[in-house]
Order: C-alpha cells, then structure tokens, then sequence
C-alpha cells in the first residue's frame, strides 16, 4: 500500500509538473476534444472525485505519519542531548525500564480470546504471546512519554487535512423517512442478504432514536449479484410492497429473516405485513422495478463503493456495519459545523 502511494504521489507530481509545462493541456485549458468540443480537466475531476478523493486521504495519512515521525525523533533528540545521554538510552530510562511486564494472568486472557485462532494450547503461545504484550505495553509507554514531551515543547503542526469530500447523491424516488429538511441525511445502500448489513441494522436504530427528528435516513439498493444471486429479486419485492405503503415494514422482515427470495417466502412476507396479495405477486411477477433497482446500482458503482453497506452521512462516506460511536462522530461534527481535525 505504501508503495502505491508513493507512485501515486509521484504520478501526481509528473503530471502537475507536465501541465505546467503545457504538456497536459491546450492553450485553451482542455485535456481533450472531441470535434471541436472541448473535454476540460473538471469534466475528468467529476467523473473520478471520490476516487481523488480517496487518493488524496492517503497521501494525507502518508504525510501526517511520516511528519509525526519526525516530530518525535526531534523531540527525543533534543531530551537525550539535555539529558547527556544518546537517544538509546533514553528510551531505555523512559520507555523499557518503565514499562510492566505482562503477567501470567494477562498472557491467559489474551490467549482465552483468541484461542479459536491459536489452536495450540497455551503452554505452545505462552512465551509469543508474552513477548507480544509485552511489546504493546512498551509501545503504549512509549507513546505516553512523547505526549509529555510534546506538552513541555511548542509544536505547532501546519499540515492540513484535505477538504472532506461530499459525494451528491440521487435522493428522489428512494424509500425514506424522518423530516425532509433534517440537517442530517443519512443514504445507505444496501444489500437485502448481506450479512454485514443485517448485522448493522440495530446500530441503525440506534442511530434513528438517537437523533430523531435530526435525520432523515435514506434507503438505496445494492443488490451484490456475485454474492447474493437472491438479493436483487428481494429488492424489487420490497417496493412492490412500497406501492402499498409498507415498504418498511417488508424491509424489517427482509432483515430479520434468512436470505431467501423464493416466491413463497416472499409472499408469506407480504401477507404478513398485511399486503393485497394478488397486487404484490402481480408486481413482483412482472419484474416493474427491475430497472429502478438497477439504477441504484448503477450509482453505488459509480460512487465507488465495493462493499455492502455503504454509507454516506451528509455526503462523507463512512464504509461497512460501523459500531453505533463511528456513526456519531461523524453526525455530531456536522451537528456542529466542524471539519475533521488534521491533528495527530
């Protein structure tokens, strides 16, 4: 990964540096035409903006690690130089004198929660899996000697993160709810037999109650045929059900069942949330929201997005069933009009 990013920064530079130098571009500013009609470079900047912005997330983290290292190394060589000591010793002093050994209590626990991936017993870990605690403690002594460095130091740091990318989403037609002009918009889109996604469904009405009245939650289908073959089918059932206004209620007994869309699982589904039965299997039958549903997919894909689910919060993409505090984070700071921070 590291490497990548490296080239990728590379090929950044070359290309600014082949632009500025007027090899990029036309006089007039195009990257390209075609027939006289001009292709400019934010026509290409649109089409691959979350990409860019991925891409310039990375270069950011690359950036900010390396300068903490930096940061870090100046730190402990002007305290070693105080001190009349090499940095060596210092750490020693600071950092593996002052660090605990793990215990035979903690080396048990630790191999108590892993053992389904150790398999070896104990007395086969015991030594690694000391010498690995061990390492954890003198790595997190270490970081709490840096810290008091840096408050008996004036650090000022300048790099500053990217601005946060907000992808525009298609909202219109979709499945939503909570009041329209809720300062919170929340998309999801999402698979119907994703695991990954019935697992995040409580931590979504966590998120609801939490902020009620401050969200409006957005639904958008990812049926994943390569995973899910029966997920597409699942999706177009569910806005058949909409069609009589249960759609959510569908949703819920989609996520709280198996991952099956056979027709008779689907239509004990819709008598159970109190469908028209012959208008939900005339709907579902005819195959009417084939092409919405690919719609959506359509727009996950070109927004990026190579896992279910995947959401985006005011437009920040947040990928993955996240815990209840990954949503919050990112809800509050745009409650408060806050940008991500760049510091360490």
């Amino acid at each position: 990964m590291r490497a990548m990013i490296v080239v990728a920064i590379l090929a950044a530079a070359l290309t600014t540096s082949a632009m500025a130098q007027g090899g990029g571009q036309s006089a007039s500013g195009a990257l390209a035409s075609v027939d006289g009609k001009a292709i400019s470079s934010a026509d290409v900047e649109k089409t691959i903006a979350a990409d860019l912005a991925k891409l310039e997330a990375q270069i950011y983290e690359l950036k900010k690690s390396s300068l903490n290292t930096l940061i870090d190394e100046q730190l402990l060589a002007q305290e070693a130089s105080k001190r009349g000591v090499t940095t060596a010793a210092l750490l020693q002093a600071e950092v593996i004198t002052k660090s605990s050994t793990a215990t035979d209590e903690e080396v048990a626990v630790y191999y108590g929660a892993n053992q389904a991936k150790l398999q070896k017993d104990l007395n086969a870990w015991r030594d690694q899996i000391r010498t690995f605690l061990n390492l954890q403690k003198a790595s997190a002594r270490r970081t709490v000697f840096l810290d008091q460095l840096r408050a008996q130091h004036k650090v000022d740091v300048f790099l500053k993160a990217p601005p946060v990318f907000r992808a525009e989403i298609v909202t219109a037609g979709a499945y939503a709810k909570g009041p329209a002009d809720a300062p919170i918009q929340l998309v999801e889109f999402s698979d119907f037999h994703c695991p990954f996604c019935k697992r995040v469904e409580p931590t979504l009405s966590q998120v609801l109650a939490k902020y009620d009245g401050k969200i409006r939650f957005v639904y958008k289908d990812f049926p994943i045929d390569s995973l899910h073959p029966g997920a597409r089918a699942a999706s177009e059932a569910a806005r058949c059900a909409g069609e009589q206004g249960k759609f959510w209620e569908f949703h819920a007994k989609l996520y709280g069942g198996p991952a099956d869309s056979s027709a008779p699982t689907l239509q004990a589904y819709a008598q159970q949330v109190g469908l028209d039965p012959a208008k939900f299997e005339a709907c579902r039958s005819s195959r009417k929201y084939q092409a919405p549903v690919q719609t959506d997919v359509a727009e996950a894909t070109k927004l990026g997005i190579n896992g279910t689910p995947g959401f985006f919060i005011n437009g920040r993409f947040l990928s993955g069933a996240q815990p209840l505090e990954a949503f919050t984070k990112i809800i509050d700071e745009e409650l408060q009009g806050r940008a991500p921070s760049g510091s360490r």
